[in-house]
Parts: structure tokens; sequence; C-alpha cells
């Protein structure tokens, strides 16, 4: 990048700054109020050192796993919660919230469209010990475009609901590879609210990845009965390497928790002989890392509305809601030279070239940018996107603030665009 570029990029991304100064005074009281919530559960449970060690065999009695958990609960508004490196990812935590969720012959709807691709075959695959292979039925009901502004289709819900026995709702808190907007924890109480009403037995089960902390109320403070997510993302700070949670009604988590080991022991036994430190540091830190991605994922949004492209969330008329920033850009080629230009800044494997392949568990070719310390961590900087059209990106993450910054930087001079 010759110097004329870099200082016009320079000052364009300072103008895009200034715009959003308002947007990030109020991340920076999310924040601050979310780590308040934070450091009261530790002192509330009276972490020490005792509960960084690790155990081996089966963990019974393991205080640094049971004390974790509760911290969790208390975090996320919940009555209990499984915190656990057992889990091996954000797909695996959610499969278990639904198996754990539904019972054979059960029917459950999803009222925000079709979950994320890898629940695809959890959900409906044939023959692999998927939900469908226990008799367990589904369907999807998208959500309705108003004026751009994507809501519940609450009349299809309301007929369904009154029309055949409907034992759980399930709800995509994240976009996912769609081309909406994340949905807000009011979004998630109203539709809550309005099914509940009609039958107050249907379970609200909620997708809450690339979600937490980026308000001061969780889907479990407005309704949802149960909800799971990943530790690479939001919640572990950038800090966990590896694991996943379940957070919701006892009754729930219990049952899931059987899923996940054995029915007979549920989540009375798990050991983790490497300690807990990068849990609960990592959960610690996470207020503050969340709101450095979220000031990247508006920073992305911003930078690139005025450069010309389509994207969410559109700050105009809505918050971030997510993590995640999409951008459209109807050209197979800028959109690999995107993500190229996001690995090149990584700390990570800055040196690979990126190309599009067959990822397991997705229906098309990938790219992704995930120079990260933490393999596949989307709450550091990366950026992926399937090969299809429209062609859009979908960038996440940022430890830091001021990393997301750099790569900014170097996406708009790779593309040419200043």
């Amino acid at each position: 990048m010759d110097k004329v570029s870099s200082t016009n990029i320079s000052k364009f991304i300072s103008r895009c700054e200034e715009n959003l100064k308002d947007i990030f005074a109020e991340l920076d009281e999310t924040a601050l109020f979310n780590q308040r919530k934070v450091l009261n559960a530790f002192k509330n449970n009276s972490v020490a050192q005792r509960h960084f060690s690790g155990t081996n065999g089966y963990g019974y009695d393991d205080i640094g796993r049971d004390t974790l958990c509760k911290i969790y609960a208390e975090v996320l508004g919940s009555e209990k919660a499984i915190v656990s490196p057992l889990f091996v990812s954000g797909t695996h935590a959610l499969s278990t919230m639904l198996f754990g969720s539904l019972k054979k012959d059960d029917k459950f709807i999803s009222v925000s469209g079709m979950p994320y691709d890898t629940l695809t075959d959890v959900i409906q695959g044939e023959n692999i010990g998927s939900l469908k292979d226990f008799g367990i039925q589904f369907e999807s009901i998208d959500l309705v475009s108003h004026n751009g502004i994507y809501d519940f289709d609450f009349e299809k819900i309301k007929d369904k609901i009154e029309s055949e026995k409907i034992n759980a709702i399930f709800i995509q808190r994240s976009r996912g590879y769609s081309d909406r907007n994340a949905l807000s924890c009011a979004d998630i109480k109203k539709v809550i609210d309005f099914v509940k009403k009609i039958d107050n037995s249907i379970i609200a089960i909620v997708d809450n990845c690339y979600g937490e902390f980026v308000e001061t109320i969780e889907p479990t403070d407005v309704g949802a009965d149960v909800m799971a997510g990943s530790l690479i993302k939001n919640i572990g700070g950038g800090i966990a390497p590896t694991g996943g949670y379940i957070a919701g009604k006892s009754t729930i988590v219990d049952s899931c928790a059987g899923r996940l080991t054995a029915p007979s022991i549920g989540f009375e036994v798990g050991s983790y002989a490497f300690g807990y430190t990068q849990f609960y540091e990592g959960l610690f830190l996470a207020p503050t890392v969340v709101r450095n991605a979220l000031k990247a994922c508006c920073l992305f949004s911003e930078a690139y509305k005025k450069l010309g492209y389509q994207t969410l969330p559109n700050l105009s008329n809505t918050k971030p809601y997510d993590i995640v920033t999409s951008i459209v850009f109807d050209d197979k080629q800028k959109l690999i030279d995107f993500c190229r230009a996001i690995q090149e800044c990584s700390p990570v494997d800055s040196n690979l070239f990126l190309e599009p392949w067959d990822m397991p568990g997705y229906h098309h070719q990938v790219i992704m940018a995930a120079g990260t310390f933490v393999a596949g961590s989307s709450i550091e900087l990366s950026a992926d996107a399937p090969i299809k059209e429209p062609y859009i990106v979908y960038v996440q993450g940022g430890l830091t603030y001021e990393h997301a910054k750099i790569a900014l930087e170097n996406t708009i001079s790779k593309l040419g665009l200043l």
C-alpha cells in the first residue's frame, strides 16, 4: 500500500469512526454492565485457585467444573447450566440440546427459518442417528420481510400450533448464512410470548451462538426454556480452548446432561485433566472482547456501506445483535480476495493462500479466513463465505478493535476500493 493510498484509507476509516461514536458509547455501557454481572457471579461463587485445578478419571466432586457451571447459570439468568470441554463444537452443544429437549414422536418448528447448515443432518439426516431417525418431526417457517426488516411470520406460526401438536419451537439468534439481521432478545421475547399464549407447554429452544454479551440480557432472561452456544465464540473470550454450554430450566438441562454422557450419570462425572483456568479467565474477559468484536462489526458495516456495498447490520435502522457483519459482493473473485486479505492480517498462518474447499457439514464449497490462536475460533477475527450467489462474506470477531481496524485497511487496499 503506497503512502497516498494509506493516508486516504486512514482518513476514510476515521470518518466512519466519527459516524459510529454514539453506537460505540452504547457498546461501552453494555460491556460495563456485563463485566459487573460476570464479576459478581465470580464473587458470589467464591472463586479461588482450587477451582482451576484439573481432575482425572470419572471426575467425581470436580469443584472447578461444578462451580463454573454455577457461574454460567447465574450470568445467563438460568436455573442450571452445563459448561464442558466435552462439547467439541457449537453444533455438538446444539445437537445435545435438541436431543435432550425432545422425545420420540415430538414435533418442533424453527420459527426463524432453516437452521445453520451444520444442523441439517442433525435434524433431517437419513440413517445417521439424526432426530428424524429417532421419530422426531421438523418443519421450518421463514421470517417475513417488511421493507427489508425481517420479523416472525406470526400468522403461520399460529396456524401451525393450532392445527397440530407442536412440542417445541427453535429460534436461531444469529443469521447463519442467511441475509437477515440477527435477532434481539426483544424479538425473541415477542415470539416466545406469542407461542406460550397459545400453548404454554411448548418448549422454547434457542441457538445463542454469537449472541452472548451483545446485550445486557440473554434469551433465558426473556422466556427461553433452554439455549446453547460455543465457548470458542463470544462467551469464551478468545481464551477458552474448546467446549460449549447448555443453560436453561433444570429439568431440561439435566436431560441434556444425560445425552452428553449417559442418562444414568448425567453431569455428575466428567473430568478435565488440563485444568479450568482458561475457561474462567475467558468468561471474565468475554464482555470486553465481545465489545471489541461488536465495534469491529460496526466498523466493517459502516465502511463497506459507504463504499457502495450492501451490508448487515444496517446501522441506520438497527443495532448489532450478534458479532457478525455480512457484505454482499455479487462477485466471486472479490469475495475470495476479501477473505485472503483478512488472512494476510492474521497473527497465525498469515502466509496461507486461501482456496474454497468442501468443508464437512456444509452444502457448498466454503472459503474461510481464520488465522486464529484457537483453531476455528470465531470470536477471533475471521471471515467465511459459501461459494454461491450473491457471494456474501460473513466477518466476525476481533479480540482487539485495533486488529480489526488494521484488517479493514488491508481489505480496502487489496480490493482497490480507495
